[in-house]
């Protein structure tokens, strides 16, 4: 089986999906590392040399790849991934996805202390955050919740 974690940036999907691969007895993959070791550039990097656009591109053949091959596994996306090209009809119809539903105030917290690692948050101040992630998740919830089963965190 193929497992697809799906959520907003911070919300947990590397260390869920860490722990539930552990459980399943599956390996653990994260996209976003997956597209670094495939070009050899740091997230942050690409978004800054080659633009969202070239990222998210990179981000779906990585995907596409990874989603067409036999082996079994638990995949943590990037916060994006979901919501562009065909990502998430896609993610359902290769396994199984799962949101992982985290509060706001959570988000706020961690991205306040992640923020140096998130392109997307890069013009930001600390003060606009709150107001940026409510909106920017609210954008991206109908992607978010095509997926399988939801877990509230």
């Amino acid at each position: 089986m193929k497992y697809f974690i799906v959520g907003y940036m911070a919300s947990g999907k590397t260390t869920f999906g860490q722990v539930f691969a552990r459980e399943e007895g599956l390996p653990f993959i994260d996209l976003d590392v997956a597209v670094e070791e495939r070009t050899g550039c740091s997230i942050p990097d690409l978004f800054a040399m080659r633009g969202e656009a070239c990222f998210r591109e990179l981000e779906r053949q990585v995907l596409h790849e990874l989603g067409d091959s036999d082996r079994d596994f638990v995949l943590a996306t990037g916060g994006g991934t979901p919501c562009f090209f065909d990502n998430m009809d896609y993610m359902n119809s290769r396994g199984e996805t799962l949101f992982l539903d985290t509060p706001l105030e959570v988000l706020v917290e961690r991205l306040l202390k992640l923020r140096a690692f998130r392109p997307l948050l890069s013009n930001v101040r600390d003060e606009e955050l709150q107001d940026f992630v409510e909106r920017h998740r609210a954008s991206r919830l109908p992607f978010y919740t095509l997926a399988k089963r939801i877990i509230n965190d």
